[in-house]
């Protein structure tokens, strides 16, 4: 039972992850890097939770005495509130990566950490309430379609605020990461404290299929906002007769993912380097200081890589 449990608990969250990994299709994040963030959420947010939330457990204990409402604090204040604030603590490390700047990328980064999360959660719960056959089925169907779900939603609303802010002035950046970090913690509360009631469970399930379809709704808002990104910034790069003007069209499209429109043995090089180029160039505007030089060289490197790349094929 324990690795039959291991394996429904790890599976659907390795596809789930990978959807949310695929459909970054303009400037897909590293794996590694997206692997390094669940594997937090899985083992590090998890470690941490479990000691903050006994900690606040055992403050909130100073004042309640009551079993039941001890149990309710753990599930409506401990939980959503250490949880989510453990698993955030790791998009602070990762937003400081290059790789890391916009909306979508928090929204994969942060969606990763919360299934991570899930999926150790879920194979807890699978072992821990698994009485009889149907009660274990029961929990596998509610957790690995639902609960799991929440926490890679709730998480990834704090990482796009991440995201979204990196290249904002200081104050902006605290005011949309407190907006991430109570958006998140609300999700959780709001989900936890109607499932936790036959009466209200219903709405729960639909306040979830809600927040779901809003998150597919803002990811898909960011990859449009990215599409216009790559053209927008390599039309200056056609003015500077750098990118071919027939290429505009294509490299901001899933046309960049089929053959014939360039040599086959660089498309995939160019359009790799042709997409970093364009948000490059986005970073060099937004940011300032140290970063802003770096971004520079950045912009210097992929038009020199470019080039090179393109007169290369046409001698």
């Amino acid at each position: 039972m324990i690795l039959v449990s291991a394996i429904i608990a790890i599976v659907p969250m390795l596809i789930y992850l990978l959807l949310i990994w695929q459909f970054d299709r303009y400037d897909r994040e590293p794996i590694s890097l997206v692997l390094l963030n669940y594997f937090w959420g899985a083992v590090g947010a998890i470690f941490l939770s479990y000691i903050g939330s006994n900690y606040l457990l055992k403050f909130i204990g100073i004042f309640v005495q009551d079993p039941q409402t001890l149990d309710y604090s753990q599930t409506f204040i401990a939980a959503p509130l250490v949880e989510e604030i453990t698993k955030g603590l790791f998009l602070f490390f990762t937003v400081q990566n290059i790789k890391f700047d916009n909306l979508t990328d928090g929204i994969v980064y942060g969606g990763a950490i919360g299934l991570g999360f899930g999926m150790t959660e879920n194979f807890l719960y699978f072992i821990t309430y698994s009485d009889t056959l149907s009660q274990w089925l029961t929990i596998i169907i509610i957790r690995t379609l639902f609960s799991a779900v929440m926490h890679g939603v709730a998480t990834a609303t704090f990482g796009a605020m991440l995201g979204y802010s990196k290249f904002k002035p200081t104050n902006s950046k605290i005011f949309y990461t407190l907006i991430g970090i109570s958006n998140a913690i609300f999700i959780h509360f709001a989900w936890n404290i109607t499932v936790s009631f036959e009466s209200t469970a219903l709405l729960g399930f639909l306040f979830l299929i809600f927040s779901v379809s809003i998150f597919i709704v803002i990811f898909s808002i960011s990859l449009s906002r990215e599409k216009k990104i790559i053209y927008t910034e390599l039309k200056g790069e056609f003015e500077l007769g750098l990118i071919p003007e027939a290429h505009l069209n294509i490299l901001n499209s899933v046309s960049r993912t089929r053959k014939g429109w360039i040599d086959e043995s660089i498309r995939k090089t160019y359009t790799r380097s042709a997409t970093t180029l364009a948000f490059r160039k986005l970073q060099f505007k937004n940011s300032v200081g140290r970063s802003k030089f770096y971004y520079e060289k950045e912009v210097e490197h992929y038009r020199n890589f470019i080039k090179k790349l393109l007169d290369e094929k046409n001698k």
